[in-house]
């Protein structure tokens, strides 16, 4: 299978903290010098990154909200695939995350947790419909593409109190690998990043940091483990715990799926 090593152009959506930070800045180094476009809402974040980071001149910025009007996202995405005609492969980082306790039903904010659910897996949706016809096409064109989606450990064993966050998270888990398997005759090579605890800012909302600093793993080790994973092209990247969490829930599921839809496609062409 193709890796990130063939990419020539990648976005990292979600890149101005964090894993999708982290991620950005390894990609920039690697060998085959590709060009790296980080993106986010915070444009002064994403202005620092760039001024910080940016010797090689291979470092460019995109301002963008996934939780755009849907018709004002597929312009913004427009607008990105016209000015980097060369992307060839789209990493999705962005996410949130909210506590939400069912036991008492009157604390749950609806509109907190619709907001997660669009942030965390609606969006992403969007986004992969409004750059496939363009990775499609480069595909077609005998260049490997790339989407690179990233979920969680907890998308196969869940914690109960981020239980919405979960959710969403094993929506792309499921998601990456229909796609992956739809796909990949269209030369679009769908990875999925399922990633630990990690250290991240992602918990300071909940003021969770500090206890889980306990638990997680660095962002350091965790780059390096998942790099090293991009680099080899694996179909799914897991890190730390989530391995063996991996090995034990989920191993031979895309092997099924792929006999799976080679079955339902039997079926239809008869």
């Amino acid at each position: 299978m193709p890796s990130i090593s063939d990419s020539k152009c990648i976005l990292v959506v979600g890149s101005t903290a964090g894993i999708g930070r982290a991620l950005a800045l390894a990609i920039l180094d690697l060998p085959s010098q590709p060009t790296v476009i980080v993106c986010g809402r915070r444009k002064e974040r994403l202005d620092e990154l760039v001024a910080s980071h940016n010797a090689t001149g291979r470092l460019k910025s995109v301002t963008l909200d996934v939780l755009s009007e849907r018709n004002a996202l597929k312009s913004s995405i427009a607008d990105i695939v016209n000015t980097y005609p060369d992307l060839d492969a789209v990493l999705f980082s962005s996410g949130i995350q909210r506590a939400f306790d069912f036991t008492r039903p009157d604390t749950i904010d609806l509109d907190s947790l619709e907001s997660e659910l669009a942030t965390n897996y609606t969006s992403i949706v969007r986004m992969i419909t409004f750059f496939l016809p363009h990775l499609i096409k480069l595909g077609e064109q005998g260049r490997p593409t790339f989407l690179y989606t990233v979920s969680s450990g907890l998308s196969i064993v869940p914690a109960t109190g981020i239980a919405n966050y979960c959710a969403t998270k094993s929506a792309v888990h499921s998601l990456s690998i229909s796609l992956a398997i739809q796909l990949k005759e269209k030369n679009v090579h769908v990875v999925e990043i399922i990633p630990p605890l990690v250290e991240s800012e992602l918990h300071d909302f909940e003021g969770t940091t500090q206890r889980l600093s306990n638990f997680w793993l660095s962002l350091e080790e965790y780059t390096k483990v998942t790099m090293e994973g991009l680099v080899r092209g694996d179909p799914y990247v897991p890190a730390g715990m989530v391995i063996e969490q991996h090995k034990q829930f989920e191993e031979g599921k895309l092997e099924a799926a792929t006999k799976m839809h080679g079955r339902f496609k039997a079926m239809t062409q008869t």
